[in-house]
Formats: C-alpha cells, sequence, structure tokens
C-alpha cells in the first residue's frame, strides 16, 4: 500500500475516532506529509509500507536534521516526532508494521515553559480598550466581550469563536465542547454575561442557534486573527508585553482563581485540560509569582 493512502487513512481515523480540532489535525498532517516527501526524495521513490517498516533511526534522524537546517527548534522537532509516533502505532495496529527506526530516535528535550499571566488589572484593561479600536459601537461590544468571555471563563479562543446563538440566553453556566470532543461547564460571571448581552443587542445581524454568535464585520464568523490584531493595538496602546496574548488571558483565568485558593481539580474541570498534569504547571505560576514579589519588595530581596 502507497503512503499517501497510509497517510489518509491515520488522518481519517483522528478526525472521525479520536475527534481532534481542525488545528490539530492539519498540524499532524502537514508533518507527516513532509517526512513522507523527504523519504520520496531521499530514497528515490514514493515510499510504501515496505520502505516505511524497513527504515532505520539514521532515515528519521536524517529527517529532524533536514528539519533543523531549516530552523526547527527542539519544541518543533518534539511535535514533529510525536506526529510520526502515532501514525507509527496506527500502522502498528493497522498493518501490523509500525515505522522502522522509530524506538531507537530519542524525543529532544523541551523545556516546559511556565505561562505569564496578566495582573488583573491589566487583563481587564485589555478587554476595554479592545473597544476603543472600532469606531462601530457594535464592533467595540463584541471585542470587549470575546476578550472578557476568555479571561472570565478561560475559554480558548476557538471554543469561545465556535459558539452560537444556542447559548443565548445566557445563564449563570454554559456548557462548553473543548478540545477532544470533552464537555465541560463553566461558570458565567455577571460582567461577562453583560458585555454579550450588550453586543447582542447591539448586532446588526441576526443571531440565531444555527449561526456564530460573534460574527465578523460583514456578517460571517469572527476570525481569530481579527482578535488578536485588536489585541495587539491593545496591549500597545497599555503598554503591555507581546506576552499579553489570547492565550494569556486564559492562563490569567487559571492562575488568578489558583492565587485566590481554587484548588487544582476544580481549575482542570475549568480548563477542560484532560489531565491534572496539565494544570499543575500553575503552581510553578503562583510560585514565580510570589518570588517577584519577595525579590522586589523584601529588604534583602
Amino acid at each position: 500500500m502507497d503512503a499517501a493512502a497510509l497517510a489518509t487513512g491515520w488522518l481519517d481515523t483522528l478526525a472521525h475516532q479520536r475527534r481532534l480540532s481542525a488545528h490539530t489535525l492539519k498540524a499532524y498532517g502537514a508533518s507527516l506529509w513532509r517526512f513522507l516527501d523527504f523519504l520520496a526524495h531521499t530514497h528515490g521513490r514514493p515510499a510504501d509500507l515496505d520502505l516505511l517498516s524497513g527504515l532505520v533511526a539514521a532515515d528519521i534522524r536524517a529527517f529532524l536534521s533536514a528539519r533543523r537546517a531549516e530552523g526547527l527548534t527542539n519544541a518543533s522537532a518534539a511535535r514533529e516526532l510525536s506526529a510520526l509516533r502515532g501514525f507509527s502505532t496506527w500502522l502498528r495496529e493497522r498493518h501490523g508494521r509500525p515505522l522502522g527506526g522509530l524506538e531507537q530516535v530519542a524525543m529532544p528535550r523541551v523545556r516546559k515553559g511556565v505561562p505569564r499571566p496578566l495582573a488583573p488589572a491589566d487583563a481587564r484593561a485589555l478587554a476595554d480598550t479592545s473597544g476603543e479600536f472600532h469606531d462601530e459601537p457594535w464592533l467595540q461590544a463584541r471585542d470587549t466581550a470575546a476578550l472578557l468571555l476568555l479571561y472570565g471563563a478561560g475559554l480558548r479562543i476557538g471554543e469561545a469563536l465556535g459558539l452560537t446563538g444556542a447559548v443565548l440566553p445566557l445563564g449563570e453556566t454554559l456548557a462548553i465542547t473543548g478540545k477532544g470532543r470533552k464537555q465541560r461547564t463553566i461558570v458565567l460571571l455577571p460582567v461577562v454575561r453583560e458585555a454579550i448581552a450588550l453586543y447582542v443587542k447591539l448586532c446588526p445581524w441576526t443571531i440565531t442557534a444555527e449561526t456564530p454568535l460573534f460574527r465578523g464585520a460583514k456578517g460571517g464568523p469572527l476570525k481569530d486573527g481579527v482578535l488578536r490584531v485588536t489585541l495587539r493595538k491593545a496591549r500597545a496602546a497599555l503598554g503591555l508585553p507581546d506576552s499579553a496574548t489570547p492565550h494569556a488571558l486564559r492562563h490569567s483565568f487559571a492562575s488568578h482563581l489558583l492565587a485566590r485558593g481554587a484548588d487544582l481539580r476544580t481549575i482542570q474541570e475549568l480548563l477542560g485540560h484532560a489531565s491534572l498534569s496539565s494544570t499543575q504547571i500553575y503552581t510553578s505560576v503562583d510560585t514565580a509569582r510570589l518570588l517577584d514579589i519577595y525579590s522586589s519588595t523584601h529588604p534583602r530581596g
């Protein structure tokens, strides 16, 4: 069987059985197709199951080396290798023949970064200031509502922009479908509900259960790039660092809850993390914040 058919089969499995997000599917697919193109070039023929199962560790390392020559970082190399491992597992399960040589290649060491949350006042200021970059009141209300949803409820930007009018009218809680189609219930603070209600009231487009909640200027779905551009303008106006991104608002939500005494299990559920280990990084965030305060304020700091 040729590798193109195998790759398509694996990606179909990820989409329909594992229900990975479109973003993750695109990233895995890009990694695999790059690898198959590399093999076709180095071996002088399109890859097939025989070639894939007969690979040696040197083939895998040569691919990673070629990618590093293109500027690949350790983190990106780890993602490429992770995609190949997933493909190899599928090959073993479906065809009884995994990628050859892969088990002899170690995963690159990646320094796990600590999220950089914003101060509560800065997070709220970002949401409030974002509306200043539009002339039309409904666009101002839209961006403020969307960013408050990220900070006030800890949503990923894709989760917020994926909401439809079916969530209206809003209550105190909201059911969210996150990564891997995993469902969770979030709490909507009054300030978030009020901001969304104002946006809905001002929006010139009819919002139904089948249409996106957040609309673009011409009525289509609001694109995340539009919101990111607005946020860049807002953080520049406020003098905030480049790390003040939409995802930083989600980090801030978790870090501020932890600082106020919320337990990790609760934060895990609110964020939709599959495992507690993903949430435990916020303990490092809180410790880092305390050390910063200590070093800047203690007489012997």
